[in-house]
């Protein structure tokens, strides 16, 4: 079946209750419980949109999990890292559907912190966010990389940017205690020493990728890791987008971490390796030989592709993190015959819907073989 027809079926599909899947597949869909228990350090937050960052959604929550209908025992398994402000899960469906069918491995999609569903309902809801919007266009002088789609994210990040270290330290923290737990035989899903292997996109690489190369208690030592619109270093992405965050939000946030961010902090409150690891993966100097001889480790478990019309995360980026030889090697540039952004690029809306079922094949296809 074509990749947007398939898009739009799995969009009614899936409302967040087991299902087995339409199609000859075999692939069905349960969800699993989790409940956060990583502590928030960090500045007091005072944020408009919530008291604090405590909110329910983030702390307990469920991800949905699609596997082979086939198979008795799930005992392999890819964890599916999705982009920054995401707020459904609907554009990966069709990925993880497709990673499940040709690898016969069961996915996981998994939220990142205060994202998807782990973030309130209201921070999407246009009736709530009306006076909000209001006030920081005015604030920012009528800014128009400004939209409701980006504007809990871009009023967050410019509240206090330390957000984006701690709430992508808990997602860390979260992936360590879901991987743990598969792979010593604790999820009741999965066989014991179940292998987890990773698909991460966009902003999603960049935690894959600090996850890897910290690699706590040999976790991902075995693992493989496919990245895709991602892995680029944090000083050459350009966030502003009526699809991430707004331009003032995104340049406060480029600021702070390339000037402020404390990396002695960073170290108390996470522990030295994962923040060291962060912390060479903002600017290409920072633990540079370190950081290029940990991706050196890696060569043989690492494969991406990077899009040549990305301008969120370009492949120069992902050249600056892993060094060029190395970039060379493992990450593909590729271009595709339509219009296409980072955040969206398969749009399901074009008239040249062939030319973007053979880019949605082409790329999943090399993911897949990778991955199985």
């Amino acid at each position: 079946m074509d990749y947007i027809t398939r898009y739009q079926q799995l969009a009614k599909e899936l409302t967040g209750v087991p299902a087995l899947l339409s199609g000859d597949s075999g692939i069905a869909v349960r969800y699993f419980p989790f409940y956060s228990q990583t502590l928030i350090a960090g500045a007091a937050e005072s944020s408009r949109l919530v008291s604090n960052d405590r909110v329910p959604e983030n702390q307990q929550f469920q991800y949905p999990v699609f596997y082979s209908t086939r198979k008795t025992r799930q005992q392999e398994v890819i964890v599916l890292l999705h982009g920054l402000n995401e707020r459904s899960w609907t554009k990966y469906y069709t990925w993880a559907e497709y990673l499940c069918s040709t690898t016969g491995k069961a996915v996981i999609l998994f939220p990142i912190a205060y994202h998807v569903n782990r973030s309130p309902v209201d921070w999407s809801n246009p009736r709530v966010l009306q006076q909000l919007l209001a006030q920081r266009k005015e604030q920012t002088g009528n800014d128009r990389s400004l939209s409701f789609a980006n504007l809990a994210l871009s009023e967050r990040l410019s509240e206090q940017p330390l957000r984006f270290f701690t709430s992508g330290r808990q997602s860390y923290f979260d992936l360590i205690s879901l991987c743990t737990a598969i792979i010593n035989g604790r999820h009741s899903f999965f066989a014991p020493e179940t292998r987890v292997d990773v698909f991460a996109y966009s902003i999603g690489a960049f935690l894959a990728q600090i996850l890897f190369l910290s690699n706590p208690s040999g976790l991902f030592s075995n693992s493989r890791l496919f990245m895709f619109c991602g892995g680029g270093i944090f000083s050459s992405m350009c966030g502003s987008s009526r699809s991430i965050m707004d331009t003032a939000s995104y340049n406060r946030l480029y600021r702070y971490y390339l000037d402020e961010f404390n990396l002695d902090e960073a170290e108390n409150s996470t522990g030295s390796e994962p923040a060291r690891t962060f912390f060479s993966m903002i600017a290409p100097f920072n633990l540079k030989e370190k950081r290029l001889q940990l991706f050196q480790g890696l060569k043989d478990r690492l494969k991406g592709i990077s899009l040549s019309n990305d301008k969120v995360i370009p492949y120069q980026g992902v050249q600056l993190a892993m060094g060029t030889a190395l970039a060379g090697q493992t990450v593909s540039l590729l271009d595709f015959p339509y219009a296409y952004t980072h955040e969206n690029p398969f749009p399901v809306s074009l008239p040249e819907s062939k030319e973007v079922d053979r880019a949605f094949f082409k790329v999943f296809k090399i993911a897949s073989e990778f991955l199985a």
